[in-house]
């Protein structure tokens, strides 16, 4: 149970980083680099335990970097994969001489992916068919369906993460994403790396995974309306509870896409009036994703970027830099 809680947040908090950004695993932390990513994990033994991978994405692995959206869609399948790798090692270091059943894990993530769908999905649109066919005479409109299935979804996401954030091994997850974006703050800065500089900052990041889940959500409100309305239009779909999330399911891609192209635009320009309103309701909700780490927490963070940065680190230290994106 505990796997498949993290899983979910791993699914929520995944998100492309361009030059420097992680996420929180468990009892650790996992930094990306160009061409590597790291993870630290205290074991029972209360010792650092390192994994520095060598990575190539998919989008420079098939020259994909100047396609928009295809790209931005790659990116996040890409940090997935990454998310879940490393939250299966970090696992294993933190629950050593316990043996890994492959089976249950894969069932176990293929019912994370089916429980997302569900709820993310499938409730808000049972909840919106209700609603309008016993409240507002049966309406039958595309476009105002899929606005209250969005905001439906937007209280049930903020619900979900609120609640599952009472759960200690969790509440502790959101430390160690507190602490990744106080080193990566750290790092931005130029200032030297330790703990003491690390802590000043805060846990609070505008260009951290939730403003793009927060941004995604929007941009899904905005797609899901027109394309349904298009094809109820043209009479190319005749919608069903079914149907639609079939639907809604193939949009993915393109809906990913155009959130991570939104980002990378918005990304350079954090101080603009308008970009900060709307990076304000992503920060909000790192007042749940984000916890103030203790300094062991920000210890594994530096642990984490260092190994990741491997030798180089040197030729970064003492400049001041824009992480594009921060997980």
């Amino acid at each position: 149970m505990r796997k498949f809680f993290l899983k979910q947040i791993i699914l929520i908090l995944s998100k492309t980083s361009i030059m420097v950004g992680g996420q929180a695993v468990l009892n650790g932390v996992m930094m990306r680099v160009p061409g590597y990513y790291a993870t630290a994990v205290r074991n029972p033994q209360r010792e650092i335990v390192v994994n520095r991978q060598k990575h190539q994405s998919l989008v420079e692995q098939y020259s994909f970097n100047n396609i928009l959206i295809l790209r931005g869609f790659l990116h996040l399948i890409d940090s997935m994969k990454i998310g879940f790798k490393t939250l299966d090692w970090s696992a294993k270091i933190s629950e050593e001489g316990q043996k890994s059943n492959k089976i249950l894990d894969f069932l176990m993530t293929i019912f994370s992916i089916f429980f997302a769908i569900s709820l993310f999905m499938g409730i808000p649109y049972l909840l919106t068919n209700y609603g309008l066919n016993n409240f507002f005479n049966n309406l039958n409109n595309d476009f105002i369906f899929n606005i209250v299935a969005g905001l439906l979804r937007i209280l049930i996401f903020l619900l979900y993460l609120y609640f599952i954030s009472r759960i200690q091994e969790v509440k502790q997850l959101f430390q160690y994403h507190g602490a990744e974006h106080k080193v990566v703050y750290n790092f931005e800065s130029g200032k030297k790396i330790n703990c003491n500089n690390s802590q000043k900052f805060s846990t609070k990041h505008p260009r951290c995974g939730t403003s793009f889940l927060f941004i995604l959500m929007l941009i899904t409100i905005i797609a899901y309306s027109f394309a349904d309305s298009f094809m109820s239009y043209y009479n190319l779909i005749s919608f069903n509870f079914f149907s639609r999330i079939i639907f809604h399911l193939s949009l993915l891609p393109l809906v990913a896409g155009l959130g991570y192209e939104t980002l990378k635009f918005l990304a350079p320009r954090q101080n603009n009036y308008f970009v900060k309103l709307l990076s304000l309701p992503g920060l909000m909700l790192q007042n749940i994703t984000t916890q103030e780490p203790n300094d062991k927490q920000i210890e594994v963070s530096i642990a984490a970027l260092e190994a990741a940065f491997g030798d180089t680190l040197r030729n970064y230290q003492g400049k001041q830099y824009l992480a594009d994106a921060v997980g």
